[in-house]
């Protein structure tokens, strides 16, 4: 699934959050907690129910790097206001694949509103991550985004103990 987005409501959020023109710090980190609440009532808390895997390219941890760090709003207080919503519903295990900012930015074939940002801002997302790791060794895993995807697999597989 895509975040932000995997619901009809996400996706209107998601329109809004990347194509807008601008879009004030505190009214983006409302935007992403509220269609990741409702992602997380709506899909991946019944997913989970059925005891499904739930693979999803973002989660609340992109907000606390995001607008909590890049944006300077407090990775803390970001990291409350979306941990309201999601009602326990968190990720077990958060997989960064780390590639150079700059490089990152050069893979965006059409930037989006925050790919626009720059590489200064995506550095700082770049050291949140690498400090939430730090923080949360167990839970947030870097990983080398230079290796094949086949390494990658390998290693994210190990991780969750479940051969490849």
């Amino acid at each position: 699934m895509r975040e932000p987005g995997g619901t009809p409501l996400g996706e209107s959020v998601r329109q809004l959050l990347l194509d807008s023109e601008q879009v004030e710090p505190w009214a983006e980190v409302f935007l992403f907690a509220a269609q990741r609440a409702q992602l997380a009532n709506e899909v991946i808390a019944p997913a989970l129910d059925r005891g499904a895997w739930v693979i999803s390219d973002r989660t609340y941890y992109s907000s606390i790097a995001y607008q909590g760090r890049a944006r300077g709003l407090g990775e803390e207080r970001v990291r409350q206001i979306n941990e309201y919503g999601l009602a326990g519903v968190i990720p077990e295990r958060v997989f960064v694949i780390e590639v150079d900012p700059g490089v990152a930015l050069g893979r965006q074939s059409r930037p989006d509103r925050i790919g626009r940002e720059g590489v200064r801002f995506q550095s700082e997302v770049h050291a949140a991550y690498r400090d939430l790791a730090a923080i949360e060794p167990d839970r947030v895993i870097l990983l080398d985004g230079t290796l094949p995807v086949h390494d990658l697999v390998s290693r994210i597989m190990e991780v969750l103990g479940e051969p490849i």
